[in-house]
């Protein structure tokens, strides 16, 4: 892909057939790829290559480059730019030439959903091998490098939804690293000031998007965007958010074990979030106490 295709946006020869707006457009169409086909290249594979005749290292070689497997984020974050160019200009005879050379039956796109597939890929390989792997050496790293690999499936999924978030005045990387996201049935209420009579009314609650960062919990409103299949996408808009220095939590609320209550600068201001169950509620409590203590 990189030679049959990347490099070819690069030959003279076949600047003719390429469309006008795909033109110098390789990083956008490609992400990261190179990079990561390096890794693999001249890195990964030898390491890999290493365990043939002890297996068991195969989990220390994950743990070992965890902070490389990072490159597959920015490949996925890129990945929605990467599709629609792709829609635009998938028809090209570009394309078509470059696939007739390389004797390719599948198109481009679906080598450029390798990667992705590939992270979801590891981290079955870790558990088949642990499955294999009861009390001898090295089971230890194998366990902690199927976390890390699920560890990074997470980032990469949160960091996905990230990206659709609309409306935001502001640079989010600043918030610090997504640690959880999901969507939620909040209410509202103020207890200092006057009580408005539209919050009073507010029996019925708003369904909200949050998204919990390291330095604030942001609510958004999720919107499915209008499209056929392949383009439906979802985009977040941004509602408001809480820094994380001044919000409070209460644990139980009465009437649903589902629900918990996040309150903010000395209660001036009260939610009330529903998660969908109670291992989900606790996931949240957990994540929100380790930034609070």
């Amino acid at each position: 892909i990189p030679q049959g295709y990347r490099a070819e946006m690069d030959n003279p020869a076949m600047l003719i057939l390429m469309p006008p707006m795909l033109r110098n457009r390789k990083d956008v169409l490609f992400g990261n790829m190179p990079e990561i086909y390096d890794f693999h290249n001249r890195i990964f594979l030898h390491s890999l290559e290493s365990c043939l005749g002890a297996p068991e290292r195969v989990g220390f070689c994950f743990l070992d480059r965890r902070q490389d497997f990072q490159m597959y984020e920015k490949y996925c974050q890129n990945k929605p730019r990467s599709e629609s160019l792709w829609r635009q200009c998938s028809e090209s005879t570009f394309f078509q030439e470059c696939q007739r050379k390389l004797e390719h039956k599948l198109g481009l796109d679906s080598y450029l959903l390798k990667p992705v597939q590939r992270l979801t890929k590891y981290q079955l390989l870790l558990k088949e091998l642990l499955k294999y792997s009861t009390s001898c050496d090295g089971v230890q790293e194998l366990q902690e490098a199927l976390v890390a690999m699920l560890d990074l499936l997470k980032s990469v999924n949160d960091s996905m939804h990230q990206i659709s978030i609309t409306g935001y005045d502001g640079d989010l990387s600043e918030l610090g690293k997504v640690l959880m996201q999901g969507s939620f049935s909040v209410w509202t209420g103020h207890r200092k000031g006057p009580t408005k009579m539209k919050d009073l009314a507010r029996f019925k609650p708003m369904q909200r998007h949050l998204f919990l960062y390291e330095k604030a919990l942001v609510f958004c409103k999720k919107r499915e965007e209008h499209g056929d299949g392949y383009d439906k996408t979802s985009s977040y808009s941004f509602k408001h958010f809480l820094k994380m220095n001044a919000v409070g939590i209460t644990e139980n609320v009465k009437g649903d074990h589902r629900k918990f209550e996040i309150w903010y600068s000395g209660r001036e201001e009260v939610y009330v979030v529903q998660a969908q169950t109670v291992d989900l509620k606790m996931a949240w409590l957990n994540e929100i106490r380790k930034i609070l203590f």
